[in-house]
């Protein structure tokens, strides 16, 4: 499929990009190289392929979910210069 100027600077306006003028027949050309690969690879026959989610068919490996870290919330809430009832208190910051 081969694009013309006109096509590319439709494109750039609903892009919403600026393409400068002595650059458009150069994005014409690199936008048609593409599109003709996608053409190719649309005429490849992929009727026989399985459909999968992932390519390794891997599943994860799961992790125990267990605490390792004590609590240390009060001490977390000591060290700050304000709290109130187990939370932060910051400066506002939005009028």
């Amino acid at each position: 499929m081969s694009l013309d100027s006109r096509d590319v600077g439709k494109i750039a306006h609903l892009a919403r990009i600026e393409i400068s003028p002595d650059k458009v027949d150069e994005y014409a050309g690199n936008l048609s190289e593409i599109l003709d690969l996608v053409e190719q690879m649309n005429e490849v026959d992929t009727s026989q392929v399985e459909a999968m989610a992932h390519p390794r068919d891997a599943t994860l490996r799961l992790r125990e979910d267990r605490v390792t870290e004590s609590d240390m919330r009060e001490r977390f809430l000591a060290l700050s210069p304000a709290s109130e009832t187990g939370l932060f208190l910051v400066p506002k910051v939005i009028e």
